[in-house]
């Protein structure tokens, strides 16, 4: 269990992305007039805002009244404003908000800011009743509110954070979102980059996409479902295959294509086979049939095209869904 819940409020301000990796934070303990002090203000890439409130010894019910309170403030927010709080944030920590923005997330804040906004409830324990009114909430009333609950493990010498959803969230936020953005199309957004660990090529000749070094990072694979279409993009350079899923995510050291065990395959990045007994750090790995896939080199792609660093989200974006297709179905 967690020491305390300072030490996890200190743990989510070093890295935010442990509750979600489309996240930077720009706010810690914000002073709200007439309601109280906010534990942590974050936003997602594209401008939405998320209030992180910590259980801490509130009662169960209160912490839920606190939340939506802070919420009714987030709401009225307009974009300056935003921009005010955010700078305020990153300004003592050296560096400007746009420049932390860019570094996050590869590009310059959107415009506007807070067009949608969620809570989350972070405990290690919430009670039943307090549990029925967010779900109540959310899935009744499509209010972007859920339950993050975390707790330390331990290992030897190594601890782990580890967290577990009363909701699917991104459920949560599509349910508020969908009311402001276009509705999803039932494609689907794959951040397959390459490193040290994979390599694009062997994912486009064999048929398959990877993540790993983290359950933060494999774990999004498991919203993929077979027949589900995908589109596969390369961080910095573009869209570089479209295909249908065409089984389970599974460990690298399990995986089997055509046939054969993908490890006792000629790979140009043998990396794909770290840490292959342990479930946490290693490489996960989805069959694909693609139907088009093309070199990193001819990747598409123009500007303003829909990216993201989630390694897996819905992809609803209606010129980037145009353009792809069009520039896949040309190959």
């Amino acid at each position: 269990m967690l020491d305390s819940e300072n030490s996890l409020e200190d743990w989510l301000e070093a890295d935010i992305s442990i509750l979600d990796p489309d996240l930077i934070l720009i706010g810690r303990q914000v002073d709200i007039p007439s309601i109280g002090r906010l534990d942590l203000l974050a936003m997602n890439s594209d401008g939405a805002i998320s209030v992180v409130e910590l259980k801490r010894h509130k009662t169960p019910r209160d912490i839920v009244a606190q939340v939506l309170d802070y919420a009714s403030w987030v709401r009225r927010l307009d974009t300056p404003t935003v921009y005010e709080i955010a700078e305020r944030y990153w300004q003592r920590k050296g560096k400007s908000f746009s420049t932390a923005f860019s570094e996050r997330f590869g590009t310059a804040p959107p415009e506007p800011l807070n067009t949608s906004h969620n809570m989350v409830i972070v405990a290690s324990a919430l009670d039943p009743a307090s549990q029925r009114i967010v779900e109540y909430l959310s899935q009744v009333h499509n209010v972007g509110i859920n339950t993050a609950f975390f707790t330390i493990v331990a290992d030897g010498d190594r601890r782990y954070l580890s967290a577990d959803w009363l909701m699917d969230q991104e459920e949560v936020v599509e349910r508020t979102v969908s009311r402001t953005r276009a509705p999803w199309s039932g494609l689907w957004y794959v951040n397959a980059g390459e490193s040290e660990n994979r390599s694009w090529e062997d994912m486009r000749r064999l048929g398959f996409i990877a993540a790993g070094h983290g359950r933060i990072y494999s774990q999004p694979l498991f919203r993929l479902s077979v027949d589900d279409t995908i589109y596969v993009y390369q961080s910095g350079r573009g869209y570089v295959g479209v295909g249908v899923v065409s089984g389970e995510p599974v460990m690298a050291r399990d995986a089997v294509i055509g046939g054969t065990p993908l490890l006792d395959q000629k790979l140009l990045q043998p990396g794909l086979g770290h840490h292959r007994d342990d479930p946490d750090l290693a490489e996960y790995v989805v069959p694909v049939a693609w139907t088009r896939a093309v070199p990193i080199g001819e990747a598409k792609t123009f500007q303003g095209i829909f990216a993201n660093p989630n390694i897996v989200c819905r992809l609803r974006d209606r010129p980037t869904i145009e353009f792809l297709e069009k520039a896949f179905a040309s190959i």
